[in-house]
């Protein structure tokens, strides 16, 4: 189960809410900036002592009818990304905001609020990280992943890789490869 926070924006952040957390007694899995995985849903005190004591500390525990849109904007663009081969015939907003059912810019405006970034920026990162288990699979070149992921070209493709990675599609597929053939790199 996931939780969102409020507030967070670096990795003291992560720390004091962590600290909060094990001083609770909440067992969780990671805990990132704007979310917290954690084992089993909180019992409602439980979720009151935390809320409070977030608060005490500068942060805001979200409510579940919050946590749930995200959750679901989420899936919508990871099932966009991951699970659709087709052309999209309507825009990314268009898409999520019929997939949520709710309007764009609400949705931008409290994904941004919790998550730190706006939708865009999200769905751009989920696809660099699909582009990259395309280029270690190998299984296609990189026009085929320009094709698959809806870019208009190969430049969009590596120009956008680059500005997140810091390196080229064939510079990364490079480094994986020398990586995944000397075991002592690891």
């Amino acid at each position: 189960m996931k939780l969102y926070i409020k507030n967070m924006v670096c990795n003291r952040c992560k720390a004091t809410v962590e600290s909060q957390l094990d001083k609770l007694g909440i067992l969780y899995f990671s805990v990132e900036i704007g979310e917290v995985s954690i084992a089993e849903k909180l019992t409602q005190v439980q979720h009151n002592k935390l809320r409070t004591e977030l608060k005490r500390t500068g942060f805001e525990l979200i409510d579940d009818k919050r946590n749930d849109l995200i959750e679901n904007l989420k899936k919508a663009i990871v099932d966009l990304e991951r699970y659709s081969d087709e052309d999209l015939n309507t825009s990314y907003s268009d898409f999520i905001s019929m997939r949520v059912n709710d309007s764009f810019i609400s949705l931008n405006t409290l994904f941004s609020e919790i998550q730190g970034i706006t939708i865009e920026k999200y769905i751009i990162k989920q696809k660099i990280e699909l582009v990259k288990e395309l280029l270690e699979q190998n299984n296609f070149n990189i026009t085929e992943i320009a094709v698959k992921m809806h870019y208009s070209s190969v430049s969009q493709l590596s120009s956008q890789f680059k500005s997140i990675t810091g390196l080229t599609p064939l510079h990364f597929k490079q480094l994986r490869h020398i990586s995944f053939n000397n075991p002592a790199i690891n």
